[in-house]
């Protein structure tokens, strides 16, 4: 049978775990008698955990609102991965979430077995994180959101686009998606009837409440796949149509999955290459390592005059005097 002290932390985890135990239930669990589990009840609110008790042959116990959470229960690798979350969270895409990660962290680690403090304290050390260019997200916008999505309720918000134009929009929230150091919303719009996706950071939400509505079919059940590639098509507004000199069979390896390589004989083919901007299209013609003839746009021929004088001029290195010194 488990000591006082375990079973008293077992039973809180019980009481969490579901809203009502019947008693005997309980004691079933914990092989006990249904008498040391009143006893136990009776420690556990003696150290100010809020336990309600109904009465009767079908009574139960619950852990009423407002208790102080019971002590974390965790195996070896559930304590390495919550320290490893914890140490990780400022770098995804949350405001004013460091210091709270960092307190939280030094509570775990003060409980932690020194071999896990060793464990997750070497992999901490041995380990690069790449810091973010853009702040985060406000946490009380996320958890907003993440409200109205719960309880059916229109937000009101301005938009800003990443032209810098605003717009007014009544959203329907469904679900938020988070992907790299971004958040997103999925939600439908009322004003132009359809789904939209909206990075939080642009979203500047008005006071209240709106009225509740009723759920629609989301617009996939994949909702990450289609995040993501509406992002990739937002991102996407410079398109050319690239002759180069190498088979499709060769090019067709050195593209992303979803570029289009048409073949035109055995040593040629057409690619449709598409980019935010025509600097990043030019640089990315470069990388396919392959003689190309771009006809249109005419800016990104322009673009390609100018990177290849600057890149020619790069590899003269500095001039040579005319004439060797005397001596």
């Amino acid at each position: 049978m488990l000591d006082t002290s375990t079973r008293l932390l077992r039973l809180l985890t019980l009481l969490w775990s579901r809203p009502e135990w019947p008693g005997a239930e309980l004691a079933e669990r914990l092989g006990v008698s249904t008498r040391t589990v009143r006893h136990d009840m009776a420690r556990l609110r003696a150290l100010g955990y809020p336990v309600a008790a109904s009465p009767g042959v079908a009574g139960g116990y619950r852990l009423g609102s407002g208790g102080r959470l019971p002590p974390l229960l965790l195996e070896d690798d559930e304590a390495v991965a919550v320290a490893v979350g914890l140490r990780t969270a400022a770098g995804r895409g949350v405001a004013g979430i460091e210091d709270s990660a960092l307190r939280a962290l030094v509570k775990l680690e003060q409980v932690l077995p020194a071999s896990l403090r060793q464990r997750v304290g070497a992999l901490h050390a041995y380990t690069v994180a790449l810091p973010g260019a853009e702040g985060g997200v406000d946490p009380q916008i996320l958890a907003r959101i993440a409200g109205a999505c719960r309880e059916l309720q229109v937000l009101w918000a301005e938009y800003v686009k990443h032209d810098g134009t605003e717009s007014t929009r009544a959203l329907e929230p469904h679900r938020l998606v988070h992907w790299g150091r971004r958040w997103y919303l999925v939600a439908w719009d009322r004003g132009r009837s359809g789904w939209r996706t909206f990075r939080v950071d642009r979203l500047r939400l008005g006071r209240g409440a709106g009225p509740r509505f009723v759920p629609r079919d989301p617009p996939s059940e994949d909702l990450a796949s289609y995040v993501r590639g509406g992002i990739r098509t937002a991102a996407r507004r410079v398109e050319a149509r690239v002759t180069v000199q190498a088979p499709a069979s060769e090019i067709v390896r050195r593209v992303p999955s979803d570029v289009a390589v048409e073949p035109l004989d055995d040593g040629r083919c057409i690619v449709h290459v598409q980019a935010s901007t025509v600097e990043i299209l030019a640089v990315y013609l470069g990388l396919l390592n392959a003689d190309f003839a771009v006809a249109e746009p005419p800016e990104l021929c322009e673009r390609l005059v100018t990177l290849a004088a600057r890149y020619g001029a790069a590899t003269k290195g500095p001039s040579a005097p005319s004439t060797p010194p005397d001596g």
